[in-house]
């Protein structure tokens, strides 16, 4: 049968936690898994859920695999099979936040390689939720590569340096995790492109930058148009205030009262002065049950966590309208008066209605100064943090101050702080302020302590540095300052003279006080070994003094005087009365008229044509080409031998040209010479002069005949032009008969100059 504890999850793993937090709190879980079957699997989910290191995964393989089996981060000599891996995944599922810092070299880089080539199985952390990881190489952030998962919703990113490889890896995680929570922190500048390597990233919840470039208005533009945002953190440390303001340049703030049905629409040109305005009603009603919706950016941010000057820290608060719940500042110490004034005044004004925590705490370089002091060169602090300027703050259940600093406040404070946060639960003034003989008792006394207490009914955690004098008889007797809800008060390096009547007031005001802390270290800077003894009395006395406090108070409740009740018997006459009464009810009738007038604009746009200058190669290409002409020579004989009739043919109407040849021919003109055969030399002498007439005609004879050619045939058209006309007229005309005489025309070409030449 299973422990009452362990049916109910919830309190199961609350006391597994508690049980973790405590010194030693691993070791004892794990004692606590082996102690039986029942506590074993709730025991062990706890125990392996944060791993700040992967050794304790390593200590699950075999032994001969690795170099040094009681350091296993030094690498394996021998590569895990696939059985050796079935212990890993055992407890691996358990995994939900993994921690690596590359500084620490307690893992070495071959490892990484190993697991990535050698996993049976792609996903070794299944279930991991939310990765830490703290590099100074692009070789430590390429081995989170094998740590991306989609189910991992939180990655915390510390880069020393800047690389290259950062935006590879950026587009990697973007498109292998869907997160909720995303944190940057490096000494360089972000990337150009990290709005558009995150631009897919829509379901953030919570962001941290603490980089340069964070308030640059690009990055601001972004963080506004997440939806989802509700935690911020910004480094504004080391950035001038028009810096701070240009973060909010690119915003465009969206009233939402565009429509007279918007909750926020209050036009006084269309509602009367007699009508009523419900907009301020429906607000008061949506802002009750929850309903109302913030406008403009960062609506759904309720936590901000803001580092650097008071001055730069009010300028960026000044921008927002969303509500804020949580307020953390990390301020330099000590700040500006002015500046702290100012910015106390714009909380109270702004998160009145939403407020619940404010924590305020130094920078690294303000505690810096911190740890000179705890020396003997250092100056005791003497810095005052002054709250007279917190007016009202109704919501606020947790207020914290933490600096180095301004350590000091006065009874001026706390009352100012008792009567602007009257639903205060948890109040820390600088508990770890050291008060030294130089510097004098703190101002905080048992008095303030008990008009506090008094003034805030919910008070149960008290931690401040007080001096324990004082105790007035009218506040021991007077039962409005005992106070039930204080339950723990942490007291410091407190003064303290007399423990005996210190207990006294304590068990007066704190009657249900659970638990008292001092600093006992011996060790520690600022120990007072006088003051650690008196509180060591008070905390011995107070248990016993508490428990007679409560004894006599019950006492007196019992023995208190009660008045007895007096009874009478009384007959009253119970009939009814009744009355007729009649009521004219006239309606009351009202005309109401509105006047509605359109509202004209004009608008002008002036529309240019685009010209366009475009340029076209027209140049012709051309080709060169050559062609070998080669004259053919043939040589052909013709038998020009006429045959003549001897009958007279009617003379016909010929061309000029053919008469001409016709009236000079003679039948004796073509008679056959006589047939003698020629010798062989004379064959020879032919054939050499044939030769030179060839060579004569291609020479000469050729290029001087070719433009007497060409004019030739160029008149010849001229002629035939001319002839076609005489043509036309001699049909016209009668027919002539030619005659056998030669004309005088004719007679110009003596018939002897004709040589006819007739070959067989």
């Amino acid at each position: 049968m299973q422990p009452i504890i362990l049916r109910d999850s919830d309190a199961a793993n609350k006391l597994f936690e508690a049980i973790l937090d405590a010194p030693n709190g691993k070791r004892m879980l794990s004692r606590l898994a082996r102690t039986c079957q029942a506590m074993c699997e709730p025991a062990l989910n706890i125990l392996w859920r944060d791993l700040d290191s992967l050794v304790p995964v390593l200590w699950q393989f075999p032994g001969h695999l690795l170099k040094k089996a009681r350091r296993p981060g030094m690498g394996f000599v021998k590569v895990p099979t696939e059985e050796d891996w079935n212990p890993i995944f055992k407890y691996t599922e358990r995994v939900r936040q993994i921690t690596y810092n590359e500084n620490s070299n307690s893992v070495a880089a071959s490892i990484f390689t190993v697991l990535e080539q050698c996993r049976p199985q792609y996903q070794i952390f299944p279930n991991l939720v939310e990765l830490n990881w703290k590099v100074e190489t692009p070789a430590g952030l390429a081995r989170s590569s094998i740590f991306l998962n989609p189910q991992l919703r939180a990655i915390n990113l510390e880069v020393g340096a800047r690389f290259p490889q950062l935006d590879a890896f950026l587009a990697d995680m973007t498109s292998r995790a869907t997160l909720t929570s995303f944190s940057f922190i490096s000494p360089t500048s972000l990337p150009d492109s990290f709005t558009e390597l995150l631009g897919r990233q829509n379901s953030l919840e919570k962001l941290v930058l603490m980089a340069p470039g964070a308030l640059a208005p690009g990055v601001g533009r972004w963080i506004a148009s997440l939806p989802e945002l509700k935690s911020l953190r910004l480094d504004l440390t080391g950035r001038s205030m028009i810096a701070v303001e240009g973060f909010f340049d690119e915003l465009r703030l969206r009233s939402g009262d565009s429509t007279p049905s918007s909750v926020g629409f209050t036009d006084s040109d269309i509602i009367s002065d007699d009508d009523i305005d419900f907009s301020l009603i429906r607000k008061s009603i949506l802002r009750l049950t929850g309903d109302l919706r913030s406008k403009g950016p960062f609506a759904q941010m309720r936590k901000l966590h803001l580092t650097g000057d008071v001055s730069n820290i009010a300028v960026f608060i000044k921008h927002l309208t969303s509500p804020l719940t949580q307020l953390e500042l990390v301020i330099e110490d000590p700040p500006d008066r002015a500046d702290w004034h100012d910015l106390s005044v714009m909380i109270c004004e702004k998160f009145e209605d939403s407020l619940q925590s404010l924590r305020v705490t130094a920078t690294s370089s303000s505690r810096f100064v911190d740890l000179v002091r705890s020396t003997s060169r250092g100056e005791p602090a003497s810095g005052r943090l002054s709250l007279e300027q917190l007016t009202y703050l109704p919501c606020l259940t947790r207020l914290e101050f933490d600096l180095p600093e301004s350590i000091i406040f006065t009874e001026i404070d706390v009352e100012c702080l008792a009567k602007a946060c009257p639903n205060l639960e948890v109040l820390k003034l600088c508990p770890l302020a050291r008060f030294t003989p130089v510097m004098g008792a703190p101002s905080i006394n048992l008095d303030t302590l008990a008009h506090l207490i008094g003034n805030c009914k919910n008070l149960h955690t008290v931690a401040a540095v007080i001096d324990a004098k004082g105790g007035s008889k009218d506040i021991l007797a007077s039962f409005q300052a005992s106070s039930k809800s204080l339950l723990r008060l942490h007291v410091g390096h407190s003064w303290i003279d007399d423990p005996l009547q210190v207990a006294i007031f304590l068990s007066h005001i704190a009657p249900s006080l659970e638990t008292l802390k001092w600093f006992q270290e011996r060790n520690r800077p600022g120990f007072i070994e006088a003051n650690a003894q008196n509180w060591q009395g008070v905390f011995d006395l107070l248990p016993h003094l508490q428990g007679i406090r409560l004894l006599e108070r019950k006492f007196a409740r019992d023995n208190a005087h009660t008045v007895p009740k007096i009874t009478a018997d009384k007959i009253v006459d119970a009939c009814i009365k009744t009355t007729e009464r009649g009521v004219h009810a006239f309606p009351l009738m009202m005309n109401h008229a509105i006047q509605a007038s359109t509202t004209l604009v004009e608008q002008i746009v002036q529309v240019s044509p685009i010209y366009e200058s475009s340029s076209v190669d027209a140049t012709p290409s051309t080709v060169e080409a050559s062609v070998e002409a080669i004259i053919t020579l043939v040589n052909q004989e013709v038998d020009a031998t006429p045959c003549i009739s001897p009958e007279v043919e009617d003379a016909k109407p010929l061309n000029s040209v053919t008469r001409a040849v016709h009236a000079l021919l003679t039948p004796s003109t073509f008679s056959r010479a006589s047939s003698c055969r020629p010798s062989p030399s004379f064959l020879y002498l032919s054939s050499i002069a044939g030769l030179f007439s060839l060579v004569y005609r291609l020479l000469i004879f050729y290029p001087l005949s070719l433009p007497s050619r060409i004019f030739q045939t160029a008149t010849t058209r001229v002629r035939w032009r001319r002839y076609s006309r005489i043509t036309v007229a001699e049909k016209q005309a009668p027919p002539a008969i030619l005659s056998p005489e030669p004309t005088a025309g004719d007679r110009d070409i003596p018939l002897d100059t004709i040589v006819v030449e007739v070959r067989h």
